[in-house]
């Protein structure tokens, strides 16, 4: 229980405003803990997310190199999704495994990516991760950031 309410804690943070705001974020945050099963992942990915994740890390020159996934306050719409490179989890950070790939889940970001699905699309035009949400309220316009 403990490190569920440090989460917690850092989440609502995270979100920032006035005190209210902290308070009525962490409420918000226990009580949908509270209702996600102990079956329920963090996260997951697709096959096209862990293939590519598994391409980009060949790439890299420590074999021992994960993918990092958190968020962070930015954009026009609050929280964006940020992605790097991690030699190793830091002291409270979540370690998955999905598809034969290991993610690392930064600490803070950890109830805002509950449930969350990351893809990876390609087209004509593009080629990017996506993420697949179910705590977002809303995103903005280009999509590259969204509030809970």
């Amino acid at each position: 229980m403990g490190r569920m309410l440090s989460t917690a804690l850092a989440a609502a943070l995270l979100m920032g405003g006035s005190a209210a705001a902290f308070f009525h974020n962490l409420f918000k945050i226990l009580f949908s803990l509270s209702m996600v099963s102990k079956a329920k992942a963090f996260m997951t990915l697709t096959e096209n997310a862990a293939s590519r994740i598994k391409f980009l890390l060949t790439k890299q020159p420590d074999p021992n190199m994960s993918v990092k996934i958190g968020v962070r306050r930015r954009g026009c719409n609050g929280l964006s999704y940020t992605m790097n490179y991690a030699e190793k989890a830091e002291r409270l950070d979540e370690v998955i495994e999905d598809k034969g790939v290991k993610i690392i889940l930064d600490s803070k970001a950890l109830m805002v990516l509950v449930g969350t699905q990351m893809d990876y699309l390609e087209d004509d035009l593009k080629a990017e991760f996506v993420f697949k949400n179910p705590n977002e309220k809303g995103k903005c316009g280009c999509g590259e950031s969204f509030n809970i």
